[in-house]
């Protein structure tokens, strides 16, 4: 699997806004070839705080995410409602094993 973990902080007047935003951009996503998981995380201690988990069967597949008209509509929406820019960290997924 390869999987990312993207930190996301949202300012506290975009928070609805984002929730809405983020719903349906991870709707589409867990349709794309090579999906895995695609979950979206909201932090029980701060409302602005969010996490989004990608996984996918490969690179490949993570990388075509980036490029599907969702993503981008998604992410030039979303992009003034940040508090600091989003941040992701990378993982090889070891467990579950999915061929």
């Amino acid at each position: 699997m390869y999987v990312t973990v993207v930190y996301v902080h949202v300012k506290p007047e975009h928070v609805a806004d984002f929730i809405e935003s983020v719903r349906e951009n991870h709707e589409q996503s867990v349709k794309e070839p090579g999906n895995l998981r695609f979950d979206i995380l909201h932090s029980a201690d701060d409302a602005t705080r969010f996490v989004a988990y990608e996984a996918y069967r490969d690179e490949a597949s993570a990388k075509a995410h980036k490029e599907t008209a969702h993503y981008l509509a998604w992410r030039d929406k979303v992009a003034d409602w940040m508090a600091e820019p989003r941040t992701g960290a990378r993982y090889d997924g070891l467990f579950p094993v999915n061929g």
